[in-house]
């Protein structure tokens, strides 16, 4: 699938929205404000705010792999790697909100999103895996 193709998937447009949301809240609550240098971490804050960042652009990466690649394996191995990316930023939203931030609103945002995709991810996943090839 080449990428004019890819950019009409509509996962794949879920996953560039959700790394974009991701971006956004890890620079508004890194105490670093240089987070996407990925210079060393100060503090557990931008170790999450890093985190978060990485595994939403590795989402788009795996999206991607999974949409591009022909072998069977390679496919189910990034099916899975998002899946567990997603529950990671999860994580990371409540990492946050127990590190004290105030602004729960954003995190509560991403969650949304979070929740939004994985359903798009489902029934995609679903059509990955009915797939005969």
């Amino acid at each position: 699938m080449e990428g004019s193709s890819l950019n009409s998937l509509g996962i794949y447009r879920k996953s560039l929205a959700l790394r974009d949301l991701s971006e956004a809240i890890a620079i508004y609550f890194s105490n670093n404000k240089e987070v996407l240098s990925f210079r060393k971490v100060e503090s557990f804050r931008n170790d999450i705010t890093k985190s978060m960042l990485t595994d939403a652009m590795l989402i788009t990466k795996e999206i991607e792999q999974v949409t591009l690649s022909n072998s069977y394996s390679v496919r189910m191995k990034s099916l899975t790697f998002i899946n567990i990316m997603t529950r990671n930023i999860l994580a990371y939203c409540n990492g946050l909100e127990r590190d004290g931030v105030k602004e729960k609103e954003y995190l509560n945002l991403l969650r949304k999103e979070i929740k939004v995709f994985r359903s798009s991810f489902k029934k995609w996943r679903k059509s990955i895996l009915n797939r005969n090839d």
